[in-house]
């Protein structure tokens, strides 16, 4: 024996070993690639070649009947197709062949058959007697597939052809077949689907015939042999209840399901229970209390000692079932119902569960399963036993078991009860009081598909909640929950640490919901922060756009002034002027809420300015964003109040168009202007009436002279290389008296005291009014309607119709401009500074006779 190599020499060894093998993986890679290829033998390939000058019909009909199985199977799923392109030819060439190769196709290609057939019956390709005379009889020829899930394709295709065939060919085709299809001398799989076909096509024919000829069938399989057979008739058996009337399935139905209820098999037992309960409505009270009733109390005594499926079938319908008998039960069976109930509800919870889940037998953890199936149906017909105990009885009745299903341990059950929390808040009304520790329980659950579950309402509970279910109450913020604001910030954070990011985005949606609720300090203190937090530094943009437009909502019912103000500062100066382009895009996104939910004079005065700054952006994507908003940014103006704001926007598209260096920023650009140029501008009414109003009070002389100054007073935003060129007549206005001077400042200065919090945009505007001429400013490439301002006689007739002046203050304190600046100051008076563009146009229309 060989001594053992040291362990250096071994390391070594085993990294040989190691790039060995990696050398041989990629040897046999390349060994494996020709094999591949050589899968095809070029016979196959021959084999497999359509010459590509056949018509579609001509390669279907090649393919059938010399192509291989995919190939055949490629022709059927395409049969819709040719169906609609040329039916006739289809049917006449295609159809045959797709006839011989389903009698020996295989799976695959009969499940595609049949979903091909349904397809064409759907699309109405073809009338019903063509499709009846070319498809049904296949159709029928293949119900009785031995592979089951073949034969229950070609069932369902059969059952929607049954809904529109007429009652003869459904009486020759399929009925009088049926007849002999339904016989104990033919197989189980032949009277299965012969219970099906009975179901779907009673309401098909009058009661003569289904008396007759239809009944007699169905009381057939009722009694059938098999158990499955038995089974299946008697789900059919509610189908062909409200075919036949209430006479016939008193006499007819009843009798069958009565003898079917003490069946020896249990799901024949079952499946006559859930019709009952199904039928209870065609049943009159007299057959509900003598005959249903003791059934449905014997069924529920020994559903303890059978199988647990029937406990589950049974805790599903029994909401249904005490609805149904309601009103015909004494006292005491109401109370045992209420016990079932209740004792359903704690199925499986009694056990102890302190051993090791690998230690248990598996039949045991299947049974565990099977109750917890079991209390989550109980959860959701929790709504339906408030209204059978009545809500005023619940806190005596079922309160302590909505707190189990509110503690059960086990996640689809509490989900289930939060699903149903808006239904129970809504049905105890003014007792909603009762469930607010639960509705703090749930939302403080360690699951978030339980939160997930309880925040779709969320809004409607907390309304509830506030309101005490009384909704003629204005205001009550909640005084008596006061859990409520903690576990609502707790379940905020929990769906923030985790990786569920549609839940954070829906939570933080129905957040909307708070100002309503609760008080504006509560939410600004305790929400507001948290939702700039998000918008600031979460990683998801839903999340992100959830969390600004639930910002905006507060702020928008906010009524406290210095918050508001803050919190636009804080908008303006850590997202519209934020280090990080995300910020601004954010910001963006932020004045698009903004425009939606606030009005468009608030947007003007407080965002116009900051969001149009963007267009100085250094950052490619930031200046796209904006473009593609500019068009709701200019919806938000009035004229004539917002000229001013409307020159500044006319000057950052002119700046874009002239100096943006991207391309796709510019195409951008250019869409966006020709949007803009089809815009019509909102028109002050109030203010033009204002005006009318005023000239109607003056000397005619007057207003002849105010006509022509308005004619000359320009816009100041136009380049001073351009020529003006003003017609009319010469004149000279006169001074303003001293006291519409005086007036005029005063409004002035209270103007300018309205004005948003920051210098910067002040400037903004120097610098625009610096860079400004005398004359009319020119559409660039067209910005709407209003904002082109020409020489021709419509241009005039607008500016005699909208003109007001317009005043814009550059000693602003907020960030924006307010409308009532240019509303306030009279033409006369407007200030020293737009005496000299006063003055150049008078010298204009003196140098032009």
């Amino acid at each position: 024996m060989h001594p053992p190599p040291p362990a250096a020499d071994a390391m070594d060894f085993s990294q040989n070993s190691l790039f060995g093998y990696m050398e041989d993986l990629q040897e046999l890679t390349i060994i494996e690639r020709p094999v591949r290829r050589s899968l095809k033998t070029p016979e196959e390939i021959e084999r497999l070649t359509v010459d590509e000058d056949l018509s579609d019909i001509e390669r279907a009909v090649y393919l059938l009947s010399a192509g291989q199985d995919i190939q055949g199977t490629s022709v059927i799923a395409n049969l819709p197709f040719l169906v609609r392109q040329n039916p006739a030819e289809t049917l006449r060439r295609v159809l045959p062949k797709v006839r011989e190769v389903l009698h020996v196709a295989g799976v695959e290609m009969q499940l595609t058959a049949a979903v091909s057939f349904r397809t064409i019956l759907q699309e109405e390709s073809v009338s019903i007697h063509t499709y009846a005379h070319s498809f049904l009889q296949v159709i029928l020829l293949h119900l009785e597939h031995r592979d089951a899930g073949v034969s229950n394709a070609w069932l369902e295709t059969l059952l929607s052809v049954i809904e529109v065939l007429p009652k003869e060919t459904l009486k020759h085709e399929i009925l009088n077949p049926l007849v002999s299809k339904a016989q104990l001398s033919q197989t189980v799989q032949s009277r299965l689907v012969s219970c099906k076909i009975l179901g779907k096509m009673t309401n098909k024919f009058d009661a003569h015939t289904i008396k007759r000829e239809i009944l007699p069938l169905v009381k057939s399989l009722c009694q059938d042999v098999e158990y499955e057979v038995r089974s299946c008739m008697c789900r059919q058996l509610e189908n062909i209840a409200q075919g036949i009337g209430t006479e016939l399935t008193k006499s007819v139905v009843l009798p069958e399901l009565i003898e079917l209820s003490r069946d020896e098999g249990s799901s024949v037992r079952l499946a006559a229970f859930e019709t009952l309960v199904n039928l209870l409505d065609v049943f009159d009270t007299d057959d509900r209390s003598q005959t249903i009733l003791p059934l449905v109390k014997s069924f529920c005594e020994k559903s303890f000692k059978a199988d647990e499926s029937i406990l589950i079938s049974l805790s599903f319908h029994l909401g249904k079932l005490c609805h149904g008998l309601y009103g015909i039960l004494t006292p005491d069976q109401h109370l045992r119902f209420l016990e079932f109930y209740k004792k359903l509800c704690t199925l499986g919870l009694q056990q102890e569960n302190g051993h090791n889940e690998n230690q248990i037998p598996p039949q045991i953890l299947e049974q565990e399963k099977k109750y917890i199936s079991v209390r989550k149906n109980c959860a959701y017909n929790f709504p339906a036993m408030i209204v059978f105990v009545d809500p005023k009885n619940f806190h005596m009745e079922l309160y302590s078991t909505f707190f189990c299903l509110c503690h059960d341990p086990e996640v689809p059950v509490r989900y289930t009860i939060a699903i149903c929390f808006y239904e129970v808040s809504k049905l105890l009304n003014s007792g909603v009081y009762l469930i607010h520790k639960e509705l703090i329980t749930l939302l403080q659950d360690e699951s978030l598909e339980v939160l997930d579950a309880l925040i779709d309402h969320l809004p409607e509970i907390l309304e509830l909640m506030s309101t005490g279910g009384e909704s003629s109450v204005q205001e009550n913020k909640l005084s008596s929950l006061p859990d409520l604001i903690p576990a609502l910030t707790a379940a905020e954070q929990r769906a923030a640490a985790s990786l569920k990011w549609r839940t954070h985005e829906k939570l933080l949606q129905k957040y909307a919901c708070l100002p309503h609720i609760i008080s504006s300090d509560q939410i600004y203190y305790r929400f507001l922060q948290r939702m700039f937090t998000i918008v600031m530094t979460n990683n998801v943009l839903p999340v992100q756009k959830a969390a600004s437009r639930t910002l905006c909502i507060f702020l928008r019912y906010n009524r406290k002034q210095e918050q508001r103000h803050e919190v636009i500062q804080k908008l303006i100066e850590q997202l519209g002027q934020g280090k990080s382009y995300w910020n601004r895009l954010r910001f963006l996104d932020t004045c698009e809420f903004i425009i939606e939910i606030f009005s468009k004079s608030f947007f003007c005065k407080y965002f116009f300015l900051p969001a149009i700054e963007l267009t100085h952006d250094p950052v490619a994507n930031v200046r796209m964003k904006l473009c593609y908003l500019l068009p709701k940014v200019k919806s938000t103006l009035k004229i004539p109040a917002d000229k001013h704001l409307l020159q500044q926007l006319e000057m950052c598209v002119r700046k874009l168009l002239c100096q943006e260096k991207d391309k796709d920023v510019l195409a951008i650009v250019k869409r966006t202007v020709l949007e803009l140029d089809r815009m019509e501008m909102s028109m002050d009414a109030e203010q033009l009436e204002k005006e009318k109003q005023q000239s109607d009070g003056r000397p005619m002389s007057e207003k002849s002279f105010e006509k022509k100054r308005r004619d000359t007073k320009t816009p100041t935003t136009l380049p001073k290389s351009i020529p003006i060129s003003v017609p009319g007549p010469s004149g000279t206005s006169t001074p303003s008296t001293s006291k519409e001077i005086k007036k005029s400042k005063l409004i002035r200065s209270q103007s300018f005291n309205n004005q948003a919090f920051h210098a910067k945009y002040g400037n903004l505007d120097k610098c625009a009014s610096k860079s400004s001429t005398v004359g009319y400013t020119p559409s660039v490439s067209g910005l709407g309607k209003t904002s082109v301002v020409s020489l021709t006689d419509d241009s005039f007739r607008t500016r005699n119709a909208c003109s007001a002046p317009t005043t814009f203050s550059p000693n602003a304190s907020l960030p924006g401009t307010s409308r009532g600046t240019g509303n306030s100051v009279d033409p006369k008076s407007s200030g020293s500074k737009e005496t000299p563009p006063r003055k150049a146009t008078l010298k204009s229309r003196k140098s032009n006779p």
